[in-house]
Order: C-alpha cells, then structure tokens, then sequence
C-alpha cells in the first residue's frame, strides 16, 4: 500500500515538473501584434484563393454543362468524316433491324447479328422467300412470309425453330422469347403461339370477317402476358376497325376468350395497320386518323389515354421507339412539303417541325431522330433542331446513333461506316 502511494506522488511530481518553465528549456518569444495581424491576414488570403479556385471550378463545371448543352440541342453539324469502315457479309439483302445496343442484318439466305464495331456475334443460316422480322427486347423473330418458317434468337444466337401448316402473315415476340404468328386459310385467321424453344402453346385465336374480324396486326407485351391486336371487321355492310386487349396471365384466366378490352369508337372512321407495345405499361395503335394512346396499368381494363386526331391531313408514314411515336403528314397548308409529330408513350406532344424532303426510311434513336433515303439524311433531335443534313456517296439502308454523341453508323448492303460529324 505504501509502494502504491509513493508511486502515485511521484508520478504527480513528474506531471507538475513537466508543466513548469524551466530556465535551460527555449520558448517561442509571445508575438507581437504587427506579427498576429500579419498571420491572420495571410490565413486570410488562404481562405480567399481557396474561394476562389472553388468558385472558377463551379464556372468550369457550369461552363462545360452549358456548352455540353449547346452541343447537344443547339449545335448544327455541316459535314463528316469517315474514320471506319467495315465490309460486311454479301447476300441478298433484305434489311436492318436495332437489336438491344447493336443491329440484326437479314437477307433470304440467313441472319447475322452485328455489333457497332462491324464485328459478326453471331450467323444463322436460313432460305426465306420473304423475311419478316419482329424484335422485343432481348428477343427477335424472323418468319417467312407466305412460308412455314419461324426462326427465334437472342443476343447470343438462335434458341429455337418453328414451323407452322398454314402461311404466315404476321409474327409478334415477347421479351421474353415467346411467339405469336398470324396465320390464315381461306375462311379464317388464327393466331397460335410458340415458346423461345420453337414448341407450340396450347393457346390459339381463331376469327373470321363475318364474326369478330380479320386481323391486320398483333404485338406481345414486353413479358408476353398480353396481345394487342388490330381487326377490321364488317358491320351493316361497312368496313370497321377494332383494336382489342388480350391477358394470357391469371388475369385473363378469369375471362373465357381472354379478351380483357375492345376499342371500338377511336376507329369508327379509320383503319389501324399497326399495333406496338411502347415502354410499360403504354401502347399505341396508329390509325389513319392519328394514333391512339392506350395505357394497361390496370391488366384488367386497359384504358383509352389520348386520341390525337389528324382526320383531316393526311399521314405519310408512322414509326416509334419505345419512349416515343412519330407521325409524319402531308402539310398542305404549310410552307414546307411534310411536318414532323413526335408524342411520348403516355401520348403527350413533343414537337411539331416541318420539313422538306424526300425520305424513304425513318427511325427514333434515343433523342435523334433520322429521315434518310438511299443517299441522304436529316437529323433532328426532340428539340426540333435540324442537327445534320448531308449527302452520302455511298449506298445507305440504315442509320443509328454511334459510340460517341457525334458519331453515326451507316449500314448499306455491304457495308457499315462510322463517320464522325463536324
């Protein structure tokens, strides 16, 4: 006990002598105060150059996003460069379809799935008189038309095959792989399904004119749970047009011919060629009258959103991406020979932008838009900015955006180039 106190007053001791001013320790002479104003005024300076370089970082950064934005809305391209350009695989070319980030080439003698570089992923060999192709996210088909054949890939290559008795008119795929193939006789039109594997469903539409209609048209939602489809029917000896909603899911299962909606009243004055399932939950039919917005929030009772009426002009060409459908008319009244309406999925107006100019081909990719023919383009982005208009010394089919945001790929027969606009 007397150790441990001992120890304890020594080790205070030792504290107290530490803390007192000894004559041989050197201290820090007190500053004087020309000396303390001097320091603050340099911590000062400090702090201001340290404001400032913040501050030109924050008019850099503001600067680079302004400029960025310039770039992409406002800036007009006048002309290009080639910096790639890639042979591609002779045959008897049919078309190009965009295929998740990269294009699906098709011709009547086989398929080949290409990526922006030019590369080959992957070929299939086929004989098709007349190729139809249809692409749903991860999926696509290619069926021949008037033929038997149905062939479905995905991004890594073909999963199944199919082969129908009656010739096929239309096909639709699911994002899932699953298939719906528009047959007919000469009595009637049926509608049967395949899954990814090429193996028939237990699930077929059957209709005729005198009774619920030809069908013009079907598509698969993204999971293939539901079917939208375009019928023109007869009534009192009239041609009519239908648009129906159908649920393959325990939804429908409740309902014995799977019909979960019918439109009737938006087409009492039109035709519908064309049915397209847009983002989720969204829908489109493009009638002759405009399209008509359908959303199928509620499965069980898809519900009308908008009608955007064009009765009275007259439509040159429709075409969509997920995000957005396009309507392209005659602008009789305007100055300019064609007008461009572009719509978000919910059917809400984007632009109007006329235009003249003899386009055969039209595609939405991302915020582009591109009206080109065999030699040409233009490019408009959903500001209504002409963003290029060029001419093309070699044979153009397809057009896309490229790696960076002022690059384009241009596939032709035997061809793709990367150019890069200046």
């Amino acid at each position: 006990m007397g150790d441990i106190s001992s120890m304890s007053r020594e080790s205070r001791k030792q504290k107290l002598r530490s803390q007192m001013i000894t004559p041989d320790r050197e201290y820090p002479p007190p500053r004087s105060r020309v000396e303390e104003e001097k320091l603050f005024t340099a911590r000062q300076k400090k702090r201001r150059r340290h404001m400032i370089l913040a501050m030109a970082m924050l008019a850099l950064i503001l600067f680079g996003a302004v400029g960025w934005f310039y770039y992409q809305q406002i800036f007009r391209y006048t002309s290009y460069e080639t910096i790639r350009k890639i042979s591609l695989n002779e045959g008897s070319l049919v078309g190009y379809e965009t295929f998740g980030s990269n294009v699906l080439k098709y011709t009547r003698d086989g398929a080949s799935y290409i990526d922006d570089r030019g590369g080959n992923v992957w070929t299939e060999s086929y004989e098709m008189k007349m190729p139809i192709v249809a692409v749903n996210g991860d999926f696509a088909a290619i069926g021949d038309q008037q033929g038997n054949n149905i062939i479905i890939f995905n991004k890594d290559g073909k999963v199944g095959q199919a082969t129908t008795i009656l010739p096929i008119t239309r096909i639709a795929v699911s994002g899932l792989g699953m298939v719906a193939v528009l047959l007919e006789d000469s009595t009637s039109s049926y509608i049967y399904f395949f899954r990814k594997d090429g193996g028939q469903l237990k699930i077929n539409v059957r209709t005729n004119m005198s009774g619920d209609g030809y069908p013009l048209d079907i598509c698969l939602s993204r999971d293939g749970t539901q079917m939208m489809c375009s019928y023109i029917y007869l009534e009192g000896g009239e041609a009519k047009n239908r648009v129906v909603f159908y649920d393959f899911s325990e939804i429908g299962k409740n309902v014995p011919t799977r019909v979960v909606g019918g439109f009737d009243d938006p087409f009492s004055n039109a035709i519908v060629p064309r049915v397209v399932y847009l983002k989720e939950p969204f829908s489109c039919a493009f009638g002759s009258n405009g399209p008509v917005f359908f959303s199928s929030q509620n499965l069980a009772k898809p519900q009308l959103l908008k009608e955007s009426s064009m009765a009275e002009e007259r439509i040159a060409g429709t075409f969509h991406s997920d995000e957005y459908v396009a309507v392209i008319v005659w602008d009789t009244n305007g100055e300019h020979e064609k007008r461009l309406e572009v719509f978000r999925a919910d059917g809400s107006h984007v632009l109007s932008q006329g235009f003249t100019y003899d386009y055969i081909h039209a595609d939405i990719d991302g915020e582009l838009i591109f009206l080109y023919n065999d030699n040409s383009c233009k490019v408009f982005n959903m500001a209504g900015v002409e963003k290029l208009d060029t001419t093309f010394d070699f044979a153009v089919t397809k057009i896309r955006r490229g790696r960076m945001p002022n690059t384009l790929l241009i596939m032709g027969p035997q061809e793709m180039r990367e150019i890069k606009l200046r």
